[in-house]
């Protein structure tokens, strides 16, 4: 997947927003919690998601993931894909749109309701 594959999966997802931040990364947010970070990496895409707990402990030994830099270090169940072989596009796809679905699964309902989620 490449960034722009990345920042086009992101946005269509429903109630995005894109913000450009810490060293031109591609931050992606649905009602500002953070969900996906798209270019973390020294000269190469990477892509960095929030994961449960098992998928954290699966994809944090898998060749080409690591747990992400900065939010992994502090506890939180990040992982960073970052290099081939790392994750198929599909399986990629479908983490960002898993780590998505925690983000507005864990916004209060009043929230979801104004949001139209």
């Amino acid at each position: 997947m490449t960034r722009n594959e990345f920042n086009a999966f992101c946005a269509s997802l429903p109630q995005t927003t894109h913000v450009v931040q810490w060293g031109n990364s591609d931050v992606w947010k649905v009602a500002g919690k953070l969900f996906a970070v798209g270019g973390w990496a020294e000269g190469r895409d990477a892509f960095t998601f929030k994961v449960t707990e098992l998928a954290y402990e699966v994809l944090s030994d898998s060749p080409g993931c690591r747990p992400a830099p900065y939010l992994a270090s502090r506890g939180m169940k990040w992982i960073q894909h970052y290099e081939e072989p790392g994750l198929s596009e599909d399986s990629l796809r479908d983490h960002i749109r898993a780590s998505y679905d925690m983000i507005v699964a864990a916004l209060s309902k009043k929230k979801r309701a104004e949001l139209g989620l």
